[in-house]
């Protein structure tokens, strides 16, 4: 009988450690994730996947760790055995990594190195292969230096996260080269779902439409409308770091749409999903604004295509209506995604949802 594959995921709690676990399971594997010790429970992106480990055949399973903690992740490396480990954890918030920048250097980037160090002696001690994904991004350009960005552009980090990004891409790098590992780096632009955390733009978007649908907010505040972004789903990009980790040589490739979109743009579709105009509702704070901001990230998925056979299976608009569509759902309020009503009068949904409490 051949024996299960075995992947181990940092930051299994997110949005992307979600996903990706999903299609690991449905790929067969046994999956083991890190997450934070916490006093509440943070484990809602994965409850509908979970399974007691004390049940026959459960195959999902969670250990306590952290990313500062390299001592627990060699324990749990030595009593996982994993063939694969995808380091999906981070603090990776840009903008409050200023505020953090200490921690999330210490959790980005040497969290990566601890990682690597951990699997390089792990892997020579026991003679066996463990391939390993690291968790990129397109804020590693930062003061894009090429339009578009392909995997040999020059990075300009412009944040804290950058910055420690950048250093865990290099590593990772280093290591594959150093100690023949099979290392890879995913420099995936950004990815969102109705599972992004709702501090993120795009969720703090389309949950504020929701929340303004439902006569529980009247205006939301936002910093750079100008920015432009490459936005893709979530749910295509993990499927992007399981190919990598597939091949037979390990390698970098950039993970995206090959178009960009302004937050003007975003905010377009979002209300008008439900027949609002967002210049009624949205109003500028400068509280969101970067001390050095970035302006333009549009990445070229070529290589991604041709070796990995990846396609983005959603556009941008399609993104924007599942995410608006979603959020309309969790409050209850039928969208015209669901076959249950056209794009219809909101404003009377509005008003007759004002007051009530969910």
């Amino acid at each position: 009988m051949t024996q299960r594959k075995r992947a181990l995921v940092t930051g299994i709690t997110g949005q992307d450690g979600s996903y990706l676990s999903e299609l690991l399971l449905e790929q067969g594997y046994e999956v083991h994730g890190i997450i934070r010790r916490t006093s509440t429970f943070n484990t809602d992106r994965i409850d509908h996947i979970y399974e007691d480990p004390h049940v026959e055949g459960a195959r999902l399973f969670l250990h306590y760790g952290d990313l500062t903690d390299g001592t627990t992740f060699r324990r749990i490396l030595e009593e996982v055995k994993p063939s694969e480990v995808y380091n999906l954890g981070a603090q990776s918030h840009v903008r409050v990594s200023f505020d953090a920048p200490e921690y999330t250097a210490d959790a980005v980037g040497m969290g990566a190195l601890r990682i690597l160090e951990a699997v390089r002696d792990y892997q020579q001690r026991i003679g066996e292969q463990v391939r390993y994904y690291q968790a990129g991004s397109s804020e590693m350009y930062g003061k894009v230096q090429q339009v578009p960005q392909t995997e040999e552009t020059p990075f300009y980090p412009r944040s804290p996260y950058a910055c420690a990004k950048v250093f865990a891409h290099w590593q990772t790098v280093n290591y594959r080269e150093s100690y023949d590992m099979f290392a890879c780096n995913g420099i995936l632009f950004n990815h969102e779902s109705p599972r992004r955390g709702e501090t993120f733009v795009t969720r703090k978007i389309t949950r504020a439409v929701a929340q303004i649908v439902a006569g529980r907010q009247k205006k939301l505040f936002m910093g750079n409308l100008d920015a432009k972004r490459d936005w893709g789903y979530a749910k295509d990009y993990v499927r992007a770091m399981w190919l990598m980790l597939q091949q037979e040589q390990p390698d970098d490739y950039v993970v995206a749409t090959g178009e960009t979109h302004s937050v003007h743009e975003f905010l377009d579709i979002a209300f008008g999903r439900v027949n609002l105009d967002w210049k009624d509702y949205v109003e500028f704070d400068e509280r969101y604004l970067r001390p050095a901001e970035v302006d333009l990230l549009i990445g070229d998925p070529a290589k991604a295509k041709k070796q990995l056979g990846w396609e983005p299976s959603v556009t941008f608009e399609e993104l924007v209506h599942l995410m608006v569509d979603a959020d309309l759902q969790a409050l209850g309020i039928s969208t015209p995604g669901n076959g249950h009503a056209k794009v219809a009068d909101y404003a009377t949904v509005r008003q007759n949802l004002a007051g009530v409490s969910f």
